[in-house]
């Protein structure tokens, strides 16, 4: 402690007036921004040795503080981030909300202190024990928790920065994505019917989802009412919960997935009403499992099901941006390109293989 404040009197001592709150280090020629706010100091380095461009950064600095609130008091993190959570709860979805809210739990251990005394040393500390006892996937969900939150607290004129950006993101181990060839797929969705007659609806589950490319939540709250059988279409709006980007969106009716469709239907005891739900059940994993190990398969999920759709369309030629649309991608098929652009090569390296005709040859 001693030696710390030795080193802020040095450099106060070596610091000159240049104009109103603008100081210039004898030492690096370096300029800072010295100024009051609320009856307390605030030093800042404006990182630059150029007299010009440090008035410009005083000019920005001082905005910033007046925004400053000076009647805020000590405001405890646990509070802000509680008022932060109900601020954009009503634009999350539930399943999104938890999340935040688990990564906030997590965080307040750490950070039991106003919003002024977190410091970037303290964030510092907290990263590197913290990324020692938790997966990357949980680190960066709490490290994006608590950025949103500092910023709030800027936003809010409680804090001039947010101290925790500086913190770098965990790099995510690449997923191995294991895909169902058709025949495994096939052997799969056997296995499941013939295991018992009440599995019929998880094989139909099975079925719908590497049809149709949507995600479980979509799948399971889709209506009869959301399918159009004479346009050949359906739409996959989530349900209550929403899709994954709160947008509902229109997916045509492929082969497959209407003669799935209509086999369905006409299974049914009666007539459906547009409001029924097409499925009675939440996934088929169990089901999935057990056939899966009964077939001697690899074990396949619920979304490898969705990567077989997506694996399925690559190889019939379609481009990644209409896959993109099918999937509810808003990204111009990216994220397709990214996931499954291997699928892409391997495919055209078979295809290329037909290209065999040649004057040489008879």
């Amino acid at each position: 402690m001693t030696a710390k404040k030795t080193t802020d009197v040095s450099d106060r001592q070596a610091l000159v007036r240049v104009s109103e709150c603008l100081y210039r280090s004898q030492h690096s020629d370096r300029y800072y921004a010295l100024l009051k706010r609320g009856g307390k100091q605030i030093k800042r380095s404006l990182k630059t040795s150029d007299r010009e461009l440090a008035k410009r950064r005083l000019a920005e600095f001082r905005e910033k503080a007046e925004r400053l609130n000076g009647n805020a008091g000590a405001i405890f993190f646990a509070e802000l981030a509680k008022r932060w959570v109900d601020v954009v709860g009503a634009t999350l979805k539930a399943s999104s909300k938890f999340r935040r809210e688990t990564a906030i739990k997590a965080l307040l251990p750490s950070f039991r202190c106003a919003i002024r005394a977190i410091s970037r040393s303290q964030v510092e500390a907290w990263a590197t024990k913290r990324s020692k006892y938790v997966s990357a996937r949980t680190f960066n969900m709490e490290r994006e928790t608590l950025i949103l939150v500092l910023d709030y607290a800027v936003r809010e004129g409680l804090i001039l920065d947010n101290p925790a950006k500086v913190v770098p993101r965990r790099k995510l181990p690449k997923p191995q994505i294991v895909i169902p060839t058709q025949p495994q797929f096939k052997k799969l969705v056997l296995q499941i019917r013939e295991a018992d007659r009440r599995a019929a609806e998880a094989a139909n589950l099975c079925e719908f989802l590497a049809y149709s490319g949507c995600r479980l939540g979509e799948a399971t709250e889709i209506l009869w009412g959301d399918v159009n059988f004479e346009r050949e279409t359906f739409s996959a709006t989530g349900g209550e919960g929403g899709t994954k980007n709160l947008e509902a969106r229109t997916v045509p009716l492929f082969p497959s997935l209407k003669r799935l469709l209509l086999t369905m239907r006409k299974a049914l005891p009666k007539e459906p009403q547009p409001g029924d739900k097409i499925f009675t059940i939440q996934n088929a994993r169990k089901a999935m499992a057990t056939a899966c190990l009964k077939a001697k398969l690899p074990h396949f999920t619920n979304h490898s099901l969705r990567h077989f759709f997506c694996s399925n369309a690559i190889e019939t030629g379609i481009d990644f941006k209409v896959i993109a649309g099918w999937l509810g991608h808003k990204d111009g098929g990216v994220l397709v390109a990214k996931t499954y652009g291997h699928l892409r090569d391997e495919h055209s390296q078979l295809m290329a293989k037909r290209m065999t005709f040649d004057v040489a040859t008879n």
